[in-house]
């Protein structure tokens, strides 16, 4: 990976984020791997640009509106073209509230179907969140409405590359979108894929298994990016982990449902095995069961 623009100490909105170019036109920053906190000020997902022969596309901006204007300074060191999209994999608040970097001039915000719908309801708790957690005034200019959501499959140009965006079934969230570049085999996840940090649940358990389970299938990926955790090249060994965690959480949920267990006997004991296989397990690993106790037990 070639390394490029190094942020120097400090949270000015004149100071680039870190990326590394990954593949020919393809540069991202890699997040923190930790809750957002006043430390890491909301610097925590995986967010970049792919760098195109007419304009660029931008996919995830970020915490806060001052991590989309550091992105912002990255891209215009790299290039003088504009952006012309950004793409938003989910609209969980570390991947989006940085979205107001970009709303000058000719941007097109694109989201899949029921983006819009998940971010506005929840679009209160998230600001009132960053305001307590990582000690920035927020309000409702952080929220923007996408221009287009994709409800199956759509092709954007960029120029010289051509980038296809795929809203999955629901997963991570009901809201997931993902981004494959053609011409550098690169597939930018967002948060269906978790490297190294425990996978959150805000959508559906079985759901998310099954998307995994058809990307195992994909022979035309070279560059692997998570929404959270290190990039990589081997499409089959990054889910891995992932796909075990998932299993072996319904697996044992599904189990005390059986046995006629409540969800704190499932809490206590499903998928314990993985606790020292993932960061932030402990935070997020009982939302995780309950979640998937609500969807099994109906099932």
């Amino acid at each position: 990976m070639l390394a490029l623009s190094v942020a120097v100490a400090g949270d000015s909105a004149e100071t680039a984020l870190a990326v590394s170019e990954l593949a020919p036109g393809i540069y991202v920053h890699e997040g923190a791997q930790a809750d957002a906190d006043r430390h890491n000020r909301g610097d925590i997902a995986n967010i970049g640009f792919i760098v195109g022969s007419r304009c660029v596309a931008v996919i995830d901006t970020g915490g806060t509106p001052t991590i989309g204007r550091r992105l912002r300074t990255a891209i215009e060191r790299e290039t003088n073209r504009p952006v012309c999209y950004v793409i938003n994999t989910h609209m969980h608040p570390d991947h989006v509230l940085g979205n107001r970097a970009f709303v000058e001039g000719e941007t097109q915000f694109i989201a899949a179907e029921g983006y819009w719908r998940a971010l506005s309801t929840r679009a209160s708790s998230y600001l009132d969140s960053a305001a307590d957690h990582i000690g920035v005034d927020a309000d409702e200019r952080w929220i923007v409405e996408p221009d287009r959501m994709i409800a199956d499959q759509a092709t954007i140009r960029l120029g010289d590359r051509s980038l296809t965006l795929t809203a999955h079934q629901r997963a991570h969230t009901d809201n997931d979108l993902t981004v494959f570049d053609p011409k550098s085999g690169t597939l930018w996840l967002g948060d269906l894929l978790f490297v190294d940090r425990v996978p959150s649940i805000d959508g559906s358990l079985s759901g998310w298994l099954d998307v995994l389970a058809a990307l195992e299938d994909r022979e035309d990926v070279n560059t692997v990016i998570p929404g959270h955790g290190p990039p990589g090249h081997d499409l089959m060994r990054m889910l891995g982990p992932e796909k075990r965690y998932l299993t072996h959480l319904r697996r044992d949920v599904r189990k005390a449902i059986d046995d006629g267990y409540g969800i704190d006997y499932a809490v206590a004991h499903a998928a314990r095995e993985e606790r020292d296989d993932w960061r932030l397990f402990d935070q997020y690993h009982p939302r995780n069961v309950t979640a998937a106790y609500t969807e099994l037990e109906w099932q």
